[in-house]
């Protein structure tokens, strides 16, 4: 009975990837794009979001100022979950809706991007975020599920939306992540050449 639980995990997460793959390669190919055009030109990626998406924000990060699958230059990018003394300072002297937005209006600049991540697409500091990054000139790269919520809604002509079409919270993130390691390879192969994948 277990083992069936188990199996039908993974054969739900695999529908679902084979579902969303027509539907998100287009906004994915668009936020490498918007990627490209910031790290090539002097600029970076801060990268925000709670709980599981606050793991996947730190998974991009890692990615980009390390490597992903092949050696290449450093890329900027920054993730805003990480630094317990900002993060509990914000939280404590202002409101812990204004963790990310600080941050974005501290570091972000014309040209930047922010990756937003929710599932819900309703996270009260993302949202906060979203509004800081366009008031700097920011486009804003946001992943969220179900129907995008309140994300969904507040974007610009410019930003991409990712949204996973599906209700239940671990199978958005699963996409997520893959989705994270599509933009990955994406800015790798547009600034490495094509390459055969193992």
């Amino acid at each position: 009975m277990l083992e069936q639980r188990i199996e039908q995990h993974f054969i739900d997460s695999a529908d679902l990837k084979y579902q969303a793959a027509q539907i998100l390669s287009k906004p994915i190919a668009a936020a490498v794009q918007a990627i490209l055009a910031s790290v090539t030109n002097g600029g970076k990626v801060l990268a925000c979001g709670n709980g599981g998406s606050a793991g996947d924000a730190q998974h991009f990060a890692a990615e980009f100022v390390g490597r992903f699958e092949r050696e290449r230059p450093e890329l900027a990018a920054i993730s805003l979950v990480t630094d317990s003394s900002i993060l509990t300072a914000i939280a404590n002297d202002y409101h812990f809706n204004q963790i990310f937005a600080k941050q974005v209006r501290a570091l972000g600049q014309s040209g930047d991007v922010l990756l937003a991540i929710s599932t819900s697409g309703n996270s009260a500091n993302v949202i906060a975020a979203i509004e800081s990054a366009h008031e700097r000139e920011m486009t804003v790269i946001a992943l969220t599920g179900k129907s995008g919520g309140k994300m969904g809604t507040m974007l610009r002509e410019t930003d991409v939306h990712i949204c996973v079409p599906h209700e239940r919270t671990a199978r958005i993130q699963e996409v997520h992540l893959l989705a994270i390691h599509c933009m990955c390879d994406g800015v790798d192969s547009q600034l490495l050449g094509d390459q055969e994948t193992p």
